[in-house]
């Protein structure tokens, strides 16, 4: 087993850790970190249940190596709420009713709040482009989308 030392940032905290170079970004932040709010769904990058913030922009942590984070600024779920407030995209999944069981939901708010911080003007139609790499098995979809309309409009 081959192992290198990175040295990121995650939810604001500076982190030196001592990874398997064949490991995934998911399986640092689950096991190594106890962040397991990103969920180990499909592996291959298809579900969205795993995405993370990356320098802002959303990936699917299952296919990010852990390697690839060094100097990286990293943000989970667990890093979203800030002095016991919900952020705004957390809060509009809330009241748009848009969590069933929760195992893609994390994922889900990491995406929309890369759209929201990088000031997406998405109507309907682009806001399911934006989502498509999100599979959720519990609902229609529709609360989801009437959650990130809300979490959008919200950060303008």
């Amino acid at each position: 087993m081959k192992t290198k030392t990175i040295t990121c940032t995650v939810n604001g905290q500076t982190r030196a850790l001592l990874v398997d170079i064949r490991q995934s970004l998911l399986e640092v932040l689950r096991q190594d970190l106890q962040l397991t709010g990103a969920k180990q769904g499909c592996g291959v990058g298809e579900c969205g249940a795993c995405t993370v913030l990356i320098d802002g922009e959303a990936y699917d942590s299952c296919l990010y190596l852990a390697v690839w984070a060094e100097g990286k600024d990293i943000r989970t779920i667990e890093g979203e709420a800030h002095d016991g407030q919900l952020s705004n995209v957390q809060t509009a999944f809330i009241t748009e009713g848009a969590v069933q069981c929760g195992f893609c939901t994390p994922g889900v708010i990491m995406s929309v709040t890369a759209l929201a911080e990088h000031s997406c003007q998405c109507d309907r139609d682009s806001l399911k482009k934006e989502l498509s790499g999100h599979m959720c098995r519990c609902t229609g979809y529709q609360n989801i989308l009437n959650a990130a309309e809300k979490a959008l409009i919200k950060a303008d």
